[in-house]
């Protein structure tokens, strides 16, 4: 007996763990919204230099003071002509003509600033503060900071919530991340913006983090797969939230004030949650678990087990066991220390890192795709829906491992074929993109789930924090790699692509978790994943004996004939 007994006595999945799974899941809405923000954020609205001594000029004026740029078809977003070209708007200059007397017309760069359009957005961190032309890089750079700060939560709250638990960082998380994103809000400068957003990115990877965890350790066993899936469709769901929101503002510092202030309405009700009982008895607090699962029994209508759950039932049952076995302290050494546990942090490691690289490549640009770009957001969200009901068909029948490798795989498909769709079936390609895309999201859904179930208790948040670090280098690395269009255009999918390949063959190395009680120390997962090495090698064994005797039989034999022969 153990916890998974216990959780079935006091109800199973009953009324607490509705609340707790739904109270959990309703921050998931916005974030989405924190980790796509910068599509709307920092989106690159329609730009030309602005021409001094004139608040406001026709569009049809505007080819006598900014040149075409270097297609023929657009005007120059970054110089403009020192002295107006009136002769340009006559109706016999062609834009051949125009394009032949280029050299010959004097321009400068856009020492007045520049003049945006403001159809798609009113404001955003890139014309509050010119990050276009020479500084067009800090758009993505605010993105790869974002992601930094993510990374570096996932390390720090990862720890300390093996050391603090669950629901104490899981609160102090959502406080940071309302304080300081609706401080983002008020930046005075580019430079304040992305100290802020770096904060808010660890706040990110607390909330996360803590609330699989939270979810995962009051969940029975059989009923894992269903609530990961659905959970995950708050996530989906928050992309079109955040597409609603962004049409409805379109002024970046509003936006990131409705994305952020929620979190304190967040952080009041998380005081209602309890703390993971598998914890606290794993840091032999054993009396405040016998608490919170009187709580939960009560919740869940079973007050008679109140009176039958003593702290001598689970020492007989076993935790007792766990606990002195958990006596030493765990560091992130123990994730690599033994066989099993080695092997699944490397793969993890793997498939982390490229779910996370091709998802951010395919969902961190929507600019790129021709489309307006509140749609396109809202197109990515519902994809998503089919793809993950078809993943949790997939854990729930065929498994955690298959279906891991088999989004990966197919999502790798989606890549590499749209390098061969030219350029011009814009359609296609943003329907393969969506699919891409929404293959990605189905292998995060998986891992997530899949990373909670293969680590145990005492390092769970220590696993989950070193695997998801991957991720966000990954997150951070798929922009870089849109540089790479400039050498060739198919460079990025491939990478993109090959990354998912791999990871999707490396899914297959990890052990199999469906249907399989939680391990709660790092001597359970040898247990539970080396048991087949253990049997060939204890077949192995018996196989060596058997044939020494064999041979010792054999001579035996032999020198009985050869006394008979003698005699």
């Amino acid at each position: 007996m153990g916890f998974a007994d216990l959780l079935n006595d006091v109800g199973g999945f009953g009324r607490f763990q509705w609340i707790h799974v739904t109270l959990l899941s309703i921050p998931g809405l916005l974030m989405a919204s924190q980790n796509l923000l910068n599509n709307f954020t920092a989106g690159m609205p329609g730009h030309h230099c602005t021409i001094p001594n004139r608040t406001s000029i026709a569009s049809k004026l505007l080819r006598a003071f900014i040149p075409m740029d270097a297609s023929g078809t657009k005007l120059s977003k970054c110089t403009r002509y020192v002295e107006a070209q009136w002769h340009l708007l006559e109706s016999n200059v062609s834009v051949i003509g125009h394009q032949a007397n280029f050299s010959e017309l004097e321009t400068e760069i856009c020492l007045d600033g520049w003049t945006y359009d403001k159809s798609e957005f009113l404001s955003t961190v890139v014309s509050e503060w010119d990050l276009v032309c020479t500084l067009r890089p800090m758009k993505q750079m605010s993105q790869t900071i974002y992601m930094g700060g993510v990374l570096a939560g996932a390390v720090i709250f990862g720890g300390l919530s093996d050391r603090f638990g669950r629901k104490a960082l899981l609160i102090w998380s959502y406080f940071q991340l309302a304080t300081l994103g609706t401080c983002t809000a008020f930046s005075p400068s580019f430079m304040t913006y992305c100290i802020f957003r770096f904060m808010t990115g660890m706040a990110v990877s607390g909330v996360i983090l803590n609330t699989v965890s939270l979810k995962v350790e009051w969940i029975p066993t059989m009923s894992r797969t269903l609530v990961g899936t659905l959970s995950s469709f708050f996530f989906t769901f928050g992309q079109m939230v955040l597409a609603g929101i962004a049409h409805s503002l379109r002024d970046w510092r509003k936006l990131q004030m409705a994305v952020c202030a929620p979190f304190f309405l967040f952080f009041l009700y998380s005081w209602w949650y309890s703390e993971s009982a598998r914890w606290l008895v794993l840091n032999r607090r054993s009396d405040e678990a016998l608490k919170h699962i009187h709580r939960v029994a009560r919740i869940n209508g079973k007050p008679e087990m109140v009176e039958k759950i003593t702290v001598e039932v689970r020492e007989l049952a076993g935790v007792q066991r766990r606990i002195q076995s958990s006596k030493t302290t765990h560091t992130a050494y123990d994730l690599i220390r033994t066989t099993v546990m080695r092997r699944i942090s490397l793969c993890l490691m793997v498939v982390w890192f490229s779910t996370s690289f091709a998802y951010y490549g395919l969902a961190m640009d929507l600019q790129k795709f021709g489309v307006n770009i509140y749609l396109i957001q809202i197109i990515f969200g519902l994809v998503d829906f089919p793809a993950k009901l078809v993943a949790l068909g997939s854990l729930t029948f065929l498994g955690r491992r298959i279906t891991q490798g088999t989004c990966l795989l197919m999502s790798a498909l989606m890549i590499f074929t749209n390098i061969f769709v030219p350029t011009d079936m814009q359609s296609i390609r943003t329907t393969l993109a969506c699919l891409g895309k929404a293959f990605t999201s189905a292998s995060f859904t998986c891992i997530y789930l899949f990373t909670g179930e293969l680590y145990p208790t005492v390092i769970r948040q220590t696993g989950m924090g070193f695997t998801s670090t991957m991720a966000r280098v990954g997150s951070m690395a798929a922009p870089a790699v849109l540089i790479l269009e400039e050498m060739l255009p198919a460079l990025p999918s491939i990478i993109y692509g090959g990354a998912a390949v791999v990871a999707g063959i490396i899914a297959f190395f990890l052990p199999e978790t469906l249907n399989i009680p939680l391990p709660d120390t790092v001597e359970d997962v040898e247990e539970k994943w080396a048991k087949k090495n253990v049997g060939a090698e204890k077949l192995a064994k018996k196989e060596a004996v058997a044939l020494q005797e064999m041979k010792k039989g054999a001579v035996e034999g032999d020198g009985e004939i050869t006394g008979l022969n003698a005699l």
